[in-house]
């Protein structure tokens, strides 16, 4: 049973290395590298703004062991988009879907893979 955990997690560390990027027909990389960094300008700009302007800083009442109340504000544990670096990674790239691009692995090409070599 620990060959097979050792193997999925040897699978997942290999999938999280895996470079990315954002592919479109018709689009030039420079094209491409201009979009994504108008988008990534776009979300940071949404995210700072949502993260002081629409913040519910509502205070919450809560209990510890004792039964005794206490008052704890919102917080990035309370909200899932309440994390700013997180909710501009996902404007980003609802922006570059919007645009019409998909995110797709870079396949290495076979010269590279065996090293030009016969």
């Amino acid at each position: 049973m620990g060959r097979i955990h050792l193997v999925a997690f040897c699978a997942v560390l290999l999938a999280a290395c895996t470079p990315m990027q954002w592919v479109k027909e018709d689009a030039t990389p420079s094209q491409a590298e201009a979009d994504a960094a108008q988008c990534q300008q776009e979300a940071w700009r949404e995210a700072q703004f949502r993260s002081w302007a629409y913040r519910p800083f509502a205070p919450i009442l809560l209990r510890d062991p004792a039964g005794r109340p206490y008052v704890a504000w919102n917080g990035p544990f309370f909200d899932p988009f309440g994390e700013r670096f997180m909710e501009e990674s996902r404007l980003a790239q609802f922006c570059m879907r919007a645009k019409g691009y998909r995110l797709e692995t870079i396949q290495p090409s076979p010269e590279k893979a065996s090293g030009g070599k016969p």
